[in-house]
């Protein structure tokens, strides 16, 4: 086995284009192309081309494919309409989340998950072990799809200019088969940046043909291409939990405030079940922690495993943090007592380095784009 990373099917356009490269877990991927300040800025006021091809690819086929998900993952996919698609959660038997996840129907018994890439082999050992005993097959299809995302106010016309694709009609959290740029395409309308945007799946083959026509489209509008490091204050700025920061094994989606996407109501047992319903229960007592966002009144960024403090107790820690570019201020996701959870809480700081910090506690997320 080589432990080298692998390479998307855009790797010689990154480099091309002046990237800087960075193992992203077991990728080869770009963190940025030029300034992280200046691409964020772009999703949030025109548009960013994002390589996401990374994500983890997963087809369930079959009459039963359905069943398996139900069972396998704690949202009610059933419910789901062809060409629609659902966040949900796959978690341990414990409650434990292995990885939260976009389920997609493309057909009544066919549907594609999307893992976080560093997820995305055990979610497959996952559901190829759930499925055991049901009429379906899973597949793993990471090798089949490149994933290419343009995110930001602009999108939508620049997406228009290259399909006849009924864009208008596409909600958010949809996808419809489509050609894009004469290639074929699963276009969705999902993202990881807190804008309007859209995610295309193609073969590896056609990636490239389709960004340098994406690029093409959208040099009037100020389109440019973007790194890793900007979809990550992107996301966070728009409160949206990354695996591994606010998503852990160690958290049950009520730990982490997502208690939402657990649905007890549907057919049938799933895995977690009866641990999830006990988490349910101690929610509705009282959260030991939660998610909050926190804002900096300096200017020192706090990262994730720094303490949060209150009166000399550590309260609580930062899952993730950075400066963020549209609040023009270091900001953060934390779990904190619940205690020190409400807004506008007083007295709270973060332990930098030996430092206690003044932080603002506020509602997640920070940043919520005008319809």
């Amino acid at each position: 086995m080589s432990n080298a990373p692998r390479l998307t099917a855009l790797d010689a356009l990154h480099r091309s284009l002046g990237a800087t490269m960075t193992d992203f877990a077991g990728w080869d991927m770009p963190l940025r192309y030029g300034s992280e300040r200046d691409e964020h800025n772009a999703v949030r006021t025109r548009a960013g081309l994002f390589d996401l091809s990374h994500m983890g690819e997963i087809t369930l086929t079959g009459p039963e494919a359905v069943k398996v998900l139900d069972y396998a993952l704690v949202g009610n996919i059933s419910t789901v309409g062809v060409g629609r698609a659902r966040y949900t959660h796959i978690c341990r038997e414990d409650g434990g989340i292995l990885d939260d996840l976009i389920v997609y129907r493309l057909g009544e018994t066919e549907f594609m998950v999307v893992a976080n890439a560093s997820n995305a082999q055990v979610v497959l050992d996952a559901l190829t072990e759930r499925a055991a005993g049901f009429d379906a097959e899973v597949r793993d299809d990471r090798d089949a799809y490149a994933l290419i995302a343009v995110q930001g106010p602009e999108s939508p016309g620049i997406l228009k200019s290259l399909t006849d694709a009924d864009l208008d009609g596409l909600k958010y959290y949809a996808g419809l088969p489509g050609t894009v740029a004469g290639v074929p395409a699963l276009i969705a309308r999902t993202g990881y940046t807190g804008e309007d945007g859209f995610e295309l799946f193609v073969a590896p083959e056609h990636a490239v043909a389709l960004w340098q026509a994406l690029t093409e489209a959208g040099e009037g509008v100020g389109l440019v291409p973007c790194g890793l490091s900007c979809r990550d204050t992107l996301r966070l700025e728009a409160g949206m939990p990354l695996y591994g920061h606010e998503l852990t094994t160690d958290l049950t989606p009520f730990d982490a405030g997502l208690g939402r996407v657990v649905k007890f109501e549907k057919e049938g047992d799933f895995v977690g079940r009866a641990a999830l319903e006990a988490a349910a229960e101690r929610a509705e007592g009282k959260a030991p922690r939660k998610l909050v966002g926190l804002i900096a009144e300096g200017r020192r960024v706090p990262r994730a495993g720094f303490p949060v403090v209150a009166g000399g107790e550590v309260i609580g820690e930062v899952t993730s943090g950075a400066p963020s570019p549209t609040l023009g201020k270091p900001i953060a996701m934390a779990y904190v007592d619940a205690e020190h959870a409400a807004p506008g809480t007083s007295g709270v700081g973060v332990d930098i380095r030996g430092t206690h910090e003044p932080y603002e506690v506020v509602a997640l997320p920070f940043y919520k784009r005008q319809k």
